[in-house]
């Protein structure tokens, strides 16, 4: 242990210390939290994210040097568990907290990171990705929102599109084309936009399920100072693969950088139970094995997150093993979703959504398939544990190292 670790508080104090102020200082949870929608919603949650930051717990694994605690994934963890029953800030910890703030700790300029995490972290601020793009489909680097350098600023022009929570942001991680002359890996840049620049434009997206959290953007002569570039010129690729690794990380559950935690969608074993009661089928042996395969599932799935962030933390397995719990996570949801559409039967599609539980498990089941999509698709993530991991051939591209503007694209 080094000098400056004996100087860290031992866990279990942090945890009773977590637990006491915790009591004291904010309300129980009243409801599982499964979305932010409206502006109460999010003034709700950065006040909680202010308590938090006044209270000393806020941002407990980034450095103090930028408004965190300076502690370990460890501390966090124990903090995470000590939360559950309360009412945390939870919509600011994807893309927020987990994702943009983590990125501008490992990438950003000295002025970005002392400007902008202090504020995130006392909940002034909140960060969003622009990256997909209506044509980009799981190709990233193929992107065309372009920035061209004029005089000392940088000017963008573009769509971006799925960017959660993008109508309440005041920060944008966007990845542009600086460079056309080049493969398209090798051209790419990242740029901190404020959501409130001239010629930005940010419109809502309706899902199915009634939900209306992602966005598309629509970027016409948007012009940007020079220091707004995270990372090098040219080399938002290699910034996309770091934003990537903490995007896998906070979907499948493993980031250190939170503000509490809280069940996966689709409910936890006990949910089920309360389900099954509520439904009149808790006795029937196939529903009892639901269940079980349920609890299982997510035993290992917790088991496997906390094994592979050590892992990583520690450098014996590389940032592309957030692959394995990305993965893992997905099949972990898409289990208990299909499990509480079998134990709820019709009441899925016809109990009401705030009723006890039978309604909101089919809105759940028609967002079924965002747990194989966010922080890139599960297919993506086989295909990094087969390269990255297993050391398997790289899959074949016809436009591998190829200067863009020859890559021919659709019309």
């Amino acid at each position: 242990m080094t000098e400056r670790d004996t100087t860290i508080e031992p866990v279990d104090s942090f945890r009773d210390r977590a637990r006491r102020w915790l009591r004291e200082n904010l309300p129980p949870a009243t409801e599982h939290f499964v979305g932010a929608f409206d502006d109460a919603v999010w003034t709700r949650h950065r006040g909680l994210q202010r308590t938090l930051f006044d209270g000393g717990f806020a941002g407990i694994c980034f450095p103090k040097e930028y408004g965190g605690q300076g502690l370990t994934p460890v501390h966090q963890r124990a903090f995470s568990e000590e939360s559950l029953g309360y009412e945390m800030p939870l919509a600011l910890n994807v893309p927020t907290l987990a994702i943009c703030a983590a990125t501008l700790l490992d990438l950003g300029t000295e002025q970005q990171k002392r400007t902008r995490l202090p504020a995130v972290l006392r909940g002034e601020e909140v960060m969003v990705q622009f990256l997909s793009e209506p044509r980009g489909g799981s190709d990233l680097a193929g992107l065309i929102t372009r920035a061209d350098h004029d005089g000392g600023e940088w000017v963008l022009n573009g769509t971006k599109i799925w960017s959660s929570g993008a109508y309440a942001a005041d920060y944008g991680l966007c990845l542009a084309r600086t460079n056309w002359d080049v493969p398209k890996h090798q051209g790419l840049t990242l740029f901190l936009v404020p959501t409130t620049a001239p010629g930005l434009t940010i419109r809502r997206i309706k899902q199915v399920t009634g939900s209306v959290e992602f966005c598309e953007e629509f970027f016409d002569d948007v012009r940007l100072p020079a220091d707004s570039v995270v990372g090098e010129v040219s080399g938002g690729w290699a910034a996309a693969t770091t934003l990537l690794h903490h995007e896998r990380a906070a979907v499948g559950g493993s980031s250190p950088y939170l503000s509490g935690d809280q069940a996966h969608l689709g409910g936890e074993a006990d949910a089920l139970v309360e389900l099954a009661r509520g439904t009149g089928c808790l006795d029937d042996p196939s529903v009892r094995e639901d269940i079980g395969a349920v609890r299982a599932m997510r035993i290992v799935r917790d088991q496997l997150i906390e094994h592979v962030a050590d892992a990583i933390a520690d450098g014996a397995l590389p940032p592309a093993a957030g692959s394995l719990v990305r993965l893992l996570g997905a099949e972990t949801t898409w289990l208990q979703t299909d499990s509480a559409v079998r134990i709820a039967g019709t009441a899925a599609a016809i109990g009401a959504a705030d009723g006890p539980g039978t309604g909101q498990v089919g809105i759940d089941y028609l967002f079924r398939n965002a747990a194989g999509l966010g922080g890139g698709s599960t297919e993506m993530a086989r295909n990094l544990i087969s390269e990255r991991l297993l050391g398997m051939p790289r899959e074949y591209a016809a436009d591998r190292d190829v200067p863009f503007n020859q890559v021919p694209r659709g019309r």
